[in-house]
């Protein structure tokens, strides 16, 4: 079978509570674990895409409206739909793993990290379809 989750690919979720979400892929575990007998993926999200920007704009607006909200989430394959975007970011690969789920002062550093991360990519104008809502 042909991996198609690989570390970096983009995909949207179909089910929960963020579904109609994009996230990135940082783990894939085809076989399972122990407690989750089935392929999933570690991902990590944006739950509140930053809001649109203007050049009359003050730099304090500017910050606040280019702010994301960020999570990370363990998925179950047949919840995730790839696209065929792919987002290089290396950095989380060892900020995320499947020890921080177990502790919640670990999920919440994590998720500073992916969140600094994330803003930084927004901020630099790199992967921009990434950054905005999807279309209903």
């Amino acid at each position: 079978m042909v991996k198609v989750y690989k570390p970096g690919k983009v995909a949207i979720v179909l089910q929960g509570r963020q579904a109609g979400k994009k996230v990135v892929v940082i783990k894939q575990l085809d076989e399972g674990t122990k407690d989750r007998p089935y392929p999933h993926a570690i991902v990590a999200g944006i739950e509140r895409c930053p809001r649109k920007v203007t050049r009359r704009m003050g730099q304090k607006k500017l910050a606040t409206r280019s702010k994301v909200k960020p999570f990370i989430k363990v998925v179950n394959y047949s919840h995730l739909f790839p696209t065929r975007y792919q987002l290089d970011l290396e950095s989380l690969k060892g900020s995320v793993s499947a020890e921080t789920f177990k502790e919640p002062s670990q999920r919440e550093d994590s998720k500073k990290a992916i969140k600094k991360q994330l803003e930084e990519r927004y901020t630099a104008g790199k992967n921009r379809w990434f950054f905005t809502p999807l279309r209903f």
